[in-house]
């Protein structure tokens, strides 16, 4: 059986890079990190104002190194990478509205700020990079449950940038025999995640009282997974070399409708509220991704590792989080968060 993700024995005394380590995703993964005993280095989006993002508030902050960059610098990206062992590279524009209008700026991120971070840890000797992915990369499904040879469709300027990314990743793999691993994870949901995403808009505006809740379409399935079996996920990924050069999706192997999580979160918030569609939160025609269920029987195989948090389970610790005064007083719940 392959390493677990958080085996002590395999991640004590680890020099570990994560990027974008200030976001949702990222934050936890540093926790978890440095629960298992790594020593982790952050990088966080430098700012004026000194913010660390999620780390700002996090308990490990002071265990961990933060410096403040930015991936597009490849300078930067360099002086990173030196005496590290694993890069988790999270480090990304992940909002499709924003790609709608600001598409270079993907690109320069996404694509370029990918190249700069493989090309850095190659020459710096890193053993191991994690790329990470999106599952928006497959557009809608066209068989499901969607394996990793399902085809790539572009459908917004993100899903394309990540599909280069992606890409220039793996190059590196084939083109130097560079140790890395493409983790595709499915939309992800739990503590600390935007507005922006559908989950914390819905529960956001129910704890702040509304009467009418804005959504845009509610049609489309998901596969849903918390935060914290993604973080072990990516872990379990990096803890085993039969991952190396393989791409490997982290999901539930579970789909579920927009309209149905809404209903289980009503539910679970024991709320009346009335859902009204913003024609403003809907996707161009032909962009919407209208059904994602991913096939997960690959990092079964290769890692061991089986998502154990249900639906439900993680609906419940995430509303328990955002219904926190002091958590939900960091969201605008009455305005769209492109």
């Amino acid at each position: 059986m392959p390493t677990t993700a958080l085996n002590a024995a395999y991640w004590q005394d680890r020099n570990v890079l994560v990027t974008g380590a200030d976001g949702f995703i990222g934050s936890h993964l540093v926790e978890t990190l440095v629960s298992a005993g790594a020593n982790v280095r952050a990088l966080v989006l430098y700012n004026s104002f000194n913010a660390w993002g999620w780390l700002d508030a996090s308990p490990v902050a002071e265990q961990i190194e933060v410096v403040s960059g930015d991936v597009r610098d490849p300078f930067l990206c360099q002086s990173l990478c030196q005496n590290i062992d694993t890069v988790f590279h999270l480090a990304a524009l992940i909002a499709i509205p924003y790609s709608y209008v600001a598409p270079n700026s993907y690109v320069e991120t996404n694509v370029n700020g990918t190249l700069n971070m493989v090309q850095a840890a190659k020459d710096q000797g890193v053993r191991r990079f994690m790329h990470t992915s999106t599952s928006e990369t497959y557009g809608t499904a066209q068989r499901v449950p969607i394996d990793e040879d399902h085809p790539m469709q572009p459908q917004s300027p993100y899903s394309a940038s990540k599909i280069g990314a992606d890409a220039m990743a793996m190059s590196y793999f084939h083109a130097f025999g560079f140790a890395v691993t493409i983790a595709r994870p499915f939309n992800t949901y739990g503590p600390r995640q935007s507005a922006r995403a559908v989950i914390p808009t819905i529960i956001s505006q129910i704890a702040s009282g509304m009467t009418q809740i804005q959504l845009g379409d509610t049609s489309p399935t998901r596969d849903f997974n918390y935060v914290s079996d993604t973080c072990q996920g990516m872990m379990a990924l990096m803890s085993t070399d039969q991952t190396i050069g393989e791409t490997v999706n982290i999901s539930s192997n579970f789909e579920v409708s927009i309209q149905e999580t809404l209903d289980t979160i009503k539910r679970l918030m024991h709320s009346d509220v009335e859902f009204v569609q913003d024609p403003q939160r809907l996707r161009p025609k032909d962009s919407e991704v209208f059904r994602l269920w991913g096939d997960n029987r690959k990092l079964i195989d290769l890692t061991g590792f089986e998502p154990g948090t249900s639906l439900e389970q993680g609906l419940q610790q995430t509303i328990d989080w955002f219904t926190q005064s002091d958590n939900l007083a960091r969201y605008k719940a009455g305005q769209y968060n492109v």
